[in-house]
């Protein structure tokens, strides 16, 4: 994933699309220069998330940060998690902000920490990761959030190794052949993951020197059967067994039995309801 300046950049641009020209509200109610304090609260039981991006908002508007809580941390109803203090009109101008990041990070951090707890009390050994099915603009804070709830962020961008799905085989015309142009033309530094939709798929994607093998919009019986022959085949050491497709908290503990490495889960970025928190704001006497 990409790291510290990436994030700073666009909270910077998320800064400018909400300020424009100027907070109107405040200007005209606040007296300038009357300092407090703000405190963001959680209203519901949540895996906190996002505090790491109100520091930094708080060090680009001039605000003093307090972390209330540990990032991963589980938080209940009234739960103060963080403070901020400086001036009150500073206070009012990114309130919005700093919940929204909080607010969708915790519910994606909350939605990856059940389901990760779901599979780890089956299989300690199977990864639950995330998807580049993400919100154009916020995905490096989607996939940050699937990490602080214990889930794996999958890869970032289209760089980051080799995915082979169906239109591409449907391009080259076969598993084998898409993947034999992958090993002939890409860096032996990027891993090669060829997405299947069956048993014989697998095992000819297996043979044909596949790293990682998705399989995709299978059942777990599916699942667990196509495993079960890659392992009579002498294959399934070979590679990594990923699954995904219409996963979520109602089956993925059916997959979490079939043997598989991963489960990847769309749901965990595009499916999850944003958790609740508020802000109090409290001006300091002098």
């Amino acid at each position: 994933m990409h790291g510290v300046p990436e994030a700073r950049r666009l909270l910077m641009d998320y800064l400018e699309e909400d300020l424009r020209s100027g907070d109107i509200t405040t200007e005209a109610l606040c007296p300038a220069h009357v300092d407090g304090v703000g405190t963001i609260y959680s209203k519901g039981r949540a895996v906190l998330a996002g505090a790491r991006e109100v520091a930094t908002i708080a060090g680009l508007m001039g605000l003093e940060f307090e972390g209330l809580v540990s990032e991963g941390d589980w938080v209940g109803r009234g739960e103060p998690v963080v403070r901020l203090s400086g001036q009150v009109a500073t206070l009012l101008q990114v309130e919005r902000l700093c919940l929204n990041i909080v607010m969708h990070m915790s519910g994606i951090a909350t939605k990856t920490r059940t389901m990760v707890e779901r599979v780890r009390d089956i299989d300690l050994r199977v990864t639950v990761a995330a998807t580049r099915k993400t919100t154009p603009g916020f995905r490096y804070f989607e996939k940050r959030a699937v990490r602080v709830g214990g889930g794996d962020p999958h890869r970032y961008a289209l760089d980051d190794m080799v995915l082979i799905k169906n239109n591409h085989i449907a391009v080259v015309g076969g598993v084998r052949e898409a993947i034999v142009r992958a090993r002939a033309t890409v860096s032996f530094t990027k891993r090669i993951s060829c997405e299947v939709r069956n048993t014989s798929e697998a095992v000819t994607a297996a043979r044909a020197g596949a790293d990682i093998i998705l399989l995709d919009n299978l059942t777990p019986e599916e699942v667990l059967n196509t495993c079960q022959v890659l392992q009579r085949e002498g294959l399934r050491d070979r590679v990594v067994l990923e699954v995904s497709g219409g996963i979520d908290e109602g089956n993925i503990e059916s997959y979490a039995r079939t043997g598989i490495d991963v489960i990847s889960v769309g749901a965990l970025t595009h499916s999850y309801h944003a958790a609740d928190f508020n802000m109090e704001v409290v001006v300091q006497e002098e």
